[in-house]
């Protein structure tokens, strides 16, 4: 990509709402906002704050990014569908960038990439092996250095950032959920649904 293009970057994968303006190797805007819930409502207006502040317009955009997880089930699923909504309306590429894909960003050095899970627990990816969710102590025994997420604004940047090095893909941006939901299905029988003749 040339050093003028425009990438987005945002994520919701957490209790924040966050996004960052890339021009070549520089940020022209970011903004986040923590908060546990309401990013669904937040988030098209902030992203167009981000573009304003970046003197940018949605038609200016080359390329977007966005976090894809691991997180929030709802918060990956808001910004999951933003990108893949925003990439068909303004016919540009959306790029998924995982959480740990962002924190190993500029990483020449073996490290562990972990993320906060419920619970006290973390959502780590050993090198070679798939995402998993894991104990402080059962990361730490791995014998890597533990980064953690950055700031949500840093997170949404370094997201953009990865994203404007990708290759183009065919394939939309997709969730990265590591578990299942806390969500169980309901213990009552559904209602009965009678027949116009009964």
């Amino acid at each position: 990509m040339g050093s003028d293009r425009l990438v987005l970057g945002f994520d919701t994968s957490a209790a924040h709402c966050a996004a960052a303006l890339l021009s070549g190797d520089g940020v022209r805007a970011e903004k986040a906002e923590e908060m546990g819930r309401g990013q669904a409502e937040r988030l098209m207006p902030l992203l167009e704050e981000v573009l304003a502040a970046g003197g940018a317009g949605w038609a200016d955009l080359d390329r977007i990014g966005v976090g894809i997880g691991p997180g929030n089930f709802t918060g990956i699923r808001i910004s999951v569908s933003a990108a893949r909504g925003l990439a068909l309306a303004l016919d540009i590429p959306a790029v998924g960038v995982s959480s740990f894909d962002a924190i190993g960003l500029g990483q020449s050095d073996p490290h562990l990439a972990a993320v906060p899970a419920p619970r006290d627990q973390l959502y780590i990816r050993p090198p070679g092996a798939a995402p998993r969710l894991a104990t402080q102590l059962e990361a730490e025994a791995l014998g890597l250095p533990l980064i953690l997420s950055p700031a949500p604004q840093d997170l949404a940047a370094r997201i953009a950032r990865a994203a404007a090095a990708a290759r183009d893909t065919a394939l939309p941006p997709a969730p990265l959920y590591i578990r299942p939901a806390d969500a169980a299905p309901p213990r009552e029988a559904p209602p009965v649904i009678l027949d116009d003749d009964a």
